[in-house]
């Protein structure tokens, strides 16, 4: 069985792409209630990114998205419903809770 334990990281960016990290979230539910919010840590509000990581995997991330239209997420994500990562109602409520939040701050 595979073990991996996948985490999402929250940034902020100014107009020149630099970013602030503005959280961790340690699963889509902790994503969807604390995750997706402008945090005012920081003055960067030009853009927000979206990347999921993998805790046994060094280098490169397993998704990096990046809003106002996080384009290519939802069907990126559908691979990880099919290794059981995600279950079917996550995805939705994340799909969803993403969507909200792109059209709530475009």
């Amino acid at each position: 069985m595979m073990f991996r334990k996948l985490y999402w990281v929250t940034e902020q960016l100014d107009a020149e792409g630099r970013s602030a990290i503005t959280g961790v979230f340690t699963s889509a539910p902790d994503l969807i209630g604390k995750g997706l919010v402008w945090c005012d840590c920081t003055e960067k509000r030009a853009g927000f990114r979206l990347t999921l990581i993998a805790l046994d995997r060094a280098g490169k991330p397993l998704g990096t998205w990046t809003g106002p239209d996080f384009a290519g997420m939802s069907e990126d994500l559908k691979a990880f419903v099919d290794t059981g990562e995600f279950s079917v109602e996550e995805y939705g409520e994340l799909c969803q809770s993403v969507d909200h939040f792109a059209k709530a701050t475009a």
